[in-house]
């Protein structure tokens, strides 16, 4: 092999189409838009226009509504946390809290606060901080012999949007 012999596979690399570049290359004079009118000016499209008629999304009717005030949690089920205690991600000395699971690398981030769910089971006995908790999840770590304490929800600040 030589370095003259290298090249990229066939068809990997496609050169694009210029457009109005006369009438042999196919794509000359109005450049595959049509003749004239609002579609052929650029930077003006109608969209969901249907001739007049109502279109599809003013006919439906309206559901619904967004909460402002809705908190996003982040959540962790109790074999997670197992895991990663078990892969010495999370010190059993040491109070868990959102910020120390972020640090670990369990959560990607901590969002509105942590929500502890059931799944699994917790041999460890730890001392949890959270802002919201099942019942099963709770029950599991005061039998593993640990404490669940839960905190007040982080407040949203004025303007900030959901």
């Amino acid at each position: 092999m030589k370095l003259s012999d290298i090249a990229d596979n066939a068809g990997s690399r496609k050169k694009r189409m210029r457009v109005g570049r006369g009438i042999g290359s196919g794509k000359g004079k109005t450049s595959g838009r049509g003749g004239k009118g609002q579609t052929a000016r650029s930077g003006v499209r109608i969209k969901g226009f249907e001739g007049g008629q109502m279109p599809l999304h003013r006919r439906l009717p309206k559901r619904g509504f967004n909460n402002i005030f809705r908190l996003d949690f982040a959540e962790i089920n109790l074999d997670r946390l197992q895991q990663a205690i078990d892969a010495k991600q999370v010190d059993v000395k040491e109070t868990v809290t959102v910020e120390s699971l972020v640090k670990a690398g369990m959560l990607r981030r901590a969002k509105d606060g942590l929500r502890l769910l059931g799944r699994g089971e917790l041999k460890a006995k730890l001392a949890i901080e959270v802002h919201g908790a099942s019942k099963s999840a709770v029950a599991a770590v005061e039998k593993a012999g640990g404490t669940v304490k839960i905190l007040a929800p982080a407040k949203k600040e004025e303007g900030e949007a959901a």
